[in-house]
């Protein structure tokens, strides 16, 4: 069964985008290598709720939980990931089928 992986990026006007555009070049080959498929990668966003106003959207569609799981506690993505982390205020929700 599929599973999605759909992140809300929110960045501060003041710090910028710090490391997040290295990343962002760096971690899509690591989630192809574990089936993932990018459905959506946009900065083109209608927040509908003075709440919920990302500056960026992803959605990502893996083949199962497990490859999602595999994927973003490989070595690989670990190695990235302080780029993301430190440099922008990403939240992820998943939904499986």
């Amino acid at each position: 069964m599929s599973c999605y992986f759909m992140i809300d990026v929110y960045i501060d006007g003041e710090r910028g985008r710090g490391m997040y555009d290295s990343y962002i070049r760096k971690v899509r080959p690591i989630v192809e290598s574990y089936g993932g498929r990018y459905l959506v990668r946009t900065e083109n966003v209608c927040a509908l709720s003075a709440s919920r106003n990302p500056q960026r959207v992803i959605i990502i569609e893996f083949p199962s939980r497990a490859a999602l799981d595999a994927c973003f506690s490989s070595e690989e993505y670990r190695a990235i990931a302080g780029e993301r982390t430190g440099s922008v205020d990403a939240r992820a929700v998943i939904a499986e089928e």
